[in-house]
């Protein structure tokens, strides 16, 4: 088992690009199913998350070959409806994603439940209300273990999510894009891998407005063709940098960054003490951070809530917990989508960090606190990047466990804090 040997209390600077959106590739690998024609993707990040897809896709019969690094041609010329590997379908959340473009292209898909982080209970209730609206049928089979999804033919249809799901809104568009007439999707997610599946879809001919919106309007096509398309930057890895940055008292330039995206997250950073300034498409971190956290008026302690977007992510949580036992002051962290987010925390009062565990959705930071280093299990991506962070900031000598559950989502995170100063070592054995 690989492990991250990572020394403490050296300021990272230099520059660095983040890879692509994990978040973005996952959809838009499974967007390639909509077509018989070849789809060219330029920044695929070589995560683990994103070979699970491709060998998920594979299985159903579609072709994938690297051109170069990052960028993969996707031909779903001959697609089969085979029966799905249940222990990949449980690696990754994004295996329901399957569902919404398989139903259009050939009719149905057999499913085994879909996985991912342990951060607590993850529905599929919405995805299958969205589906069942376009004309799917959809059943849990529960001594088979898999859901089915069947359809006779897609229609277009009026949809009000109960919840502002990604992957459900994801499901549901790549499902109307090939129904018949129109369909408007109400209480959609809007984060940017949303969009950039939206706009990948209409590069292929689709016809969806209201991108970025919480309302999309779309308008049936009876095919789709290939294209070229470029993914974004991980705003997640970016926002990691920031805070790594903050953390250790270093100063970097974050390349081709999508400041555009930040704007809530700058909110947010900006309570802690952290700010950055944008340079065209970079984001450059200054030194000298104050690192205090700006308390409500009246003196009253802040309150940091996720929110769907364009508020405050949950997949930013760990990292802003960990900014904070370095701030000064004292700030309520809430997550309420997920009751094991915070669980992780431990951990960090393990090295020193003076956090109180309110409850599964709430804890409260006081800062600063002098860390230590420790040994650690990453229990999810988010969390394992937290302790990242928190070892880069600590004194002396961190070890990390479990790294492939980092790995997952953020590409050779290691050799990239090497290349800005960090002691960072991946371990084998």
């Amino acid at each position: 088992m690989e492990t991250f040997v990572i020394e403490g209390g050296v300021p990272l600077h230099g520059e660095v690009t983040p890879s692509g959106n994990k978040n973005a590739a996952l959809p838009l690998l499974a967007a390639c199913l909509l077509t018989d024609e070849p789809v060219v993707l330029n920044n695929v990040p070589a995560i683990r998350d994103v070979d699970t897809m491709r060998a998920l896709l594979e299985s159903l019969g579609v072709h994938i070959s690297e051109l170069a690094p990052g960028r993969w041609r996707v031909q779903a010329g001959e697609i089969r409806p085979a029966a799905l590997d249940a222990g990949l379908c449980r690696s990754i959340r994004a295996s329901i994603l399957l569902a919404g473009p398989m139903l259009a292209r050939s009719g149905g898909l057999a499913l085994p439940p879909p996985g991912g982080d342990v951060i607590g209970r993850r529905r599929v209730d919405t995805h299958l209300l969205a589906l069942r609206a376009l004309g799917a049928e959809a059943e849990y089979q529960r001594l088979e273990r898999r859901f089915v999804f069947r359809t006779r033919g897609l229609h277009g249809a009026e949809i009000l999510l109960d919840e502002a799901s990604v992957t459900a809104t994801e499901n549901a568009v790549m499902a109307a894009v090939l129904a018949r007439g129109e369909t408007v999707i109400r209480n959609a997610a809007s984060e940017p891998h949303v969009q950039e599946l939206c706009r990948l879809l209409n590069a292929m001919g689709a016809h969806i407005e209201g991108i970025g919106s919480n309302t999309l309007h779309i308008q049936g096509v009876e095919r789709l063709h290939g294209t070229e398309f470029t993914i974004g930057p991980d705003y997640l890895e970016v926002v990691s940098f920031i805070g790594a940055a903050a953390v250790t008292g270093g100063s970097i330039r974050i390349r081709r960054a999508a400041p555009e995206y930040l704007g809530m997250i700058r909110l947010v950073f900006n309570r802690l003490g952290v700010s950055w300034e944008d340079d065209g498409e970079d984001i450059v971190v200054p030194s000298g951070q104050p690192l205090e956290i700006r308390p409500d008026v009246g003196n009253a302690v802040p309150q940091i809530t996720v929110m769907p977007w364009p508020g405050f992510p949950t997949d930013l949580m760990s990292i802003a917990i960990v900014v904070a036992t370095q701030a000064k002051g004292s700030v309520l962290f809430h997550d309420w989508m997920y009751p094991s987010r915070m669980f992780f925390t431990d951990k960090l009062v393990g090295m020193g960090a003076q956090i109180v565990l309110c409850d599964p959705h709430r804890v409260i930071v006081n800062g600063p606190a002098q860390l230590v280093g420790e040994t650690l299990e990453s229990p999810d991506i988010r969390a394992g990047m937290a302790m990242v962070l928190a070892a880069l900031a600590a004194h002396g000598r961190s070890v990390i466990r479990n790294i492939g559950q980092i790995d997952r989502g953020y590409a050779w995170i290691d050799r990239k804090l090497q290349q800005l100063g960090a002691r960072v070592a991946r371990v084998v054995g």
